[in-house]
């Protein structure tokens, strides 16, 4: 007996570890915002607006204009006020974040029908007037009311609220607020927390009426259920703008004063 291996023996290779996988990467986070960001926005939002009045108002004193309507200065103000705030955000997504502004803000397709989001907002506009009556919401002068005493001011308002005003609000409160609340307390928290802000911000406009910002927010819950369920800030947006639409017809049909305004 020999230990020495045969002439023909031929080792064989060693056995290799198959390799460990890499792990696949974490997640992103959604929203990638911080309530520092959010603090850093709610702070530029009234000089942002307060900047927009006075452009308007200088380039109305520059023009030597004098307009006899509220409304022909108080929307483009308000329109560059928006714009000054979603220039803020986006901005701040690019250089902080590198991302972009509509996508991150949940501008995106969405999968129901667009009748189904129409009908959604109309029957939100019927189920806050239920609660308005339930709770005597005051029918009384408001700042609201007074911008809507002649044709033209009708028409403008009807015109930034059916068009421009639910993509401003939808990409504020349901596109940048209410994610990072859903992320910290859960769905119905999130939309609650979105929407009670968004009800207090007209609380002014409709002379410092509790009721009238309860049932405000009660619209915004439902649209930010549009958001939460859909995953788009454009349906609750159509759904914002088919509210409002359903708003302004019902006013215009209920006012005695329309045959001479049209």
């Amino acid at each position: 007996m020999t230990d020495e291996a045969p002439q023909d023996y031929i080792p064989l290779p060693p056995v290799e570890e198959p390799a460990m996988a890499p792990a696949p990467p974490a997640p992103e986070r959604y929203p990638f915002w911080t309530y520092v960001d959010l603090l850093l926005i709610a702070g530029l939002t009234l000089p942002c607006m307060a900047l927009g009045i006075l452009l308007v108002r200088g380039l109305f004193w520059l023009l030597r204009l004098h307009p006899s309507l509220a409304v022909a200065e108080l929307l483009p103000a308000q329109l560059l006020g928006y714009a000054f705030v979603f220039a803020a955000i986006a901005v701040m997504f690019r250089l902080q974040y590198g991302k972009p502004f509509w996508r991150s803000l949940g501008w995106a397709t969405f999968r129901p029908p667009l009748t189904w989001i129409v009908t959604c907002g109309i029957g939100t506009a019927v189920a806050v007037a239920i609660a308005a009556a339930l709770l005597k919401t005051p029918q009384t002068s408001n700042p609201m009311t007074d911008m809507m005493q002649d044709r033209t001011s009708l028409i403008l308002l009807a015109v930034f609220g059916v068009a421009i005003a639910p993509v401003a609000e939808e990409l504020a409160f349901r596109g940048f607020l209410q994610p990072l609340l859903v992320r910290s307390v859960g769905p119905v928290f999130g939309i609650l927390g979105a929407a009670i802000p968004f009800g207090i911000l007209h609380f002014h406009e409709y002379g410092n009426s509790w009721r009238h910002a309860v049932v405000i927010s009660l619209a915004g819950a439902g649209f930010g259920v549009m958001r939460q369920v859909t995953g788009s800030t454009r349906a609750a947006a159509l759904m914002h703008a088919s509210y409002n639409a359903f708003l302004f017809l019902a006013l215009f049909s209920s006012r005695k004063d329309l045959p001479h305004l049209w």
